[in-house]
């Protein structure tokens, strides 16, 4: 008899339990972005960010290869890698952030491997270029 109300008692916290995820999944779903412009590991892109000085906001955008899409659902990001000055600068972007005006595609690449780290290592012109689509 005491078996079945522990179990049972075990089922009832259960329950509250997945209703609280429920309601942690559907806020989730209310932050996840749509409007963004679908884009893949090889690409390069243009990310419009806002960057916020004082009591002003400005729009900054930073351009390169996307070596790099991890995670899912609201805690996805990309890096975008790209070389300025004969220096390579890495940035990671969390994909559904607000501070995220716009994507812009501004040229499609051509990859086999879904991490593109190789790059890293590559000088000059062969660490910017990427095989057209």
């Amino acid at each position: 008899m005491e078996q079945d109300e522990a179990a049972k008692t075990r089922f009832v916290e259960m329950m509250k339990e997945k209703k609280k995820m429920n309601v942690i999944e559907k806020i989730q779903q209310e932050q996840l972005r749509t409007d963004l412009v679908p884009f893949k590991v090889g690409d390069t892109i243009k990310v419009h960010t806002r960057i916020k000085e004082g009591d002003r906001e400005r729009i900054q955008a930073f351009s390169g290869i996307v070596i790099n899409r991890q995670g899912s659902g609201i805690a996805a990001s990309f890096t975008v890698r790209r070389i300025s000055y004969g220096e390579g600068v890495e940035r990671v972007f969390p994909l559904h952030s607000p501070f995220i005006q716009k994507i812009e595609v501004e040229r499609a690449g051509k990859v086999r491997r879904s991490k593109l780290y190789y790059l890293r290592d590559r000088v000059g012109k062969t660490a910017t270029k990427v095989e057209d689509a």
